[in-house]
């Protein structure tokens, strides 16, 4: 194994376990091709990350992480089929077969890669389905860049948190530690291909019923994918906020996706995360009194 890869790691956790490291490196890269030392070797990277940025399981940071993942997902998965429903409803409701550019096809291919990537990782393909969100997304957000940067414009100031947003959202799943990573449906190949085609079905039948409203605008492009996308990462997401911190984390991700998607504007921004973080706490409290009047309950029942 390489000592740089090795330096990443911070010094104490390199001197401890860096025999171990280079060990099992060696081992699951002898004889191996090149795509699978490469494989490994970014995971490697990737662990070493986790360490230096106090990221792991046993960290508190690891574990507010891991809560707050799924909640990432589901919103990437929302504000990509937002977008989808967005691009072509406004395009079926122009009648105009040119209505859409070159750089339209390029929003709509990331849409779709992110979109089926953030579903596969709901349903319990965490790793690549995270990787591949992220991948469209940044994708995404890297054309909207470009496209204007090689017209010689730069882009407005105001545009940086739509352009920063749902890239961080994205990148949000991966610092959760792998032996935290949430546990998803456990479906099949051919229940994970259904899945997608559900999905595809889902946003075409979203196009198909978009009316243009604001009332479509705010709540059927963006809600019902939201929904969709809770309902599938499950109540096993849900039962992991147990504080106030990771219900407040889980909830940014969708506060950000409203915001970019239009639905909420600077002047609610920040009352929707007091919302979130009051809520979280209020989550907290209802927690505490739940347990402590089952603790007097099973008192009462002994005595």
């Amino acid at each position: 194994m390489s000592t740089p890869l090795l330096r990443l790691y911070p010094a104490g956790y390199r001197r401890a376990f860096g025999a171990d490291i280079s060990e099992a490196y060696r081992e699951a890269t002898e004889g191996a091709g090149r795509t699978a030392r490469f494989r490994e070797a970014s995971d490697i990277v990737a662990h070493a990350l986790r360490m230096r940025l106090r990221l792991g399981s046993a960290q508190p940071a690891g574990r507010l992480f891991a809560a707050a993942a799924p909640f990432a997902l589901a919103a990437t998965a929302a504000y990509a089929a937002f977008g989808l429903v967005s691009m072509l409803g406004d395009w079926r409701l122009s009648g105009n077969p040119d209505f859409l550019v070159p750089l339209s096809f390029v929003m709509i291919g990331c849409d779709l890669v992110t979109l089926a990537g953030a579903v596969l990782a709901l349903g319990g393909r965490f790793a690549a389905g995270a990787r591949c969100a992220f991948a469209g997304a940044l994708a995404q957000e890297s054309a909207l860049l470009v496209v204007p940067l090689t017209a010689g414009v730069l882009p407005p100031a105001a545009a940086v948190p739509y352009l920063l947003a749902p890239v961080a959202v994205a990148a949000l799943p991966l610092a959760c530690p792998p032996d935290l990573r949430p546990p998803g449906r456990s479906l099949g190949a051919a229940a994970r291909v259904a899945l997608l085609l559900w999905t595809g079905l889902a946003v075409s039948a979203l196009t198909l019923a978009d009316t243009g409203s604001h009332l479509a605008y705010a709540l059927w492009r963006l809600g019902v994918p939201m929904a969709a996308a809770l309902i599938l990462a499950g109540r096993p997401a849900l039962a992991r906020l147990r504080t106030p911190g990771r219900f407040a984390l889980a909830g940014a991700p969708f506060v950000a996706m409203g915001y970019c998607a239009g639905a909420v504007d600077r002047d609610t921004v920040v009352p929707a995360l007091a919302v979130v973080a009051a809520a979280g706490v209020a989550l907290r409290l209802w927690r505490l009194r739940g347990g402590t009047s089952t603790g007097r309950g099973g008192r009462a029942g002994t005595g």
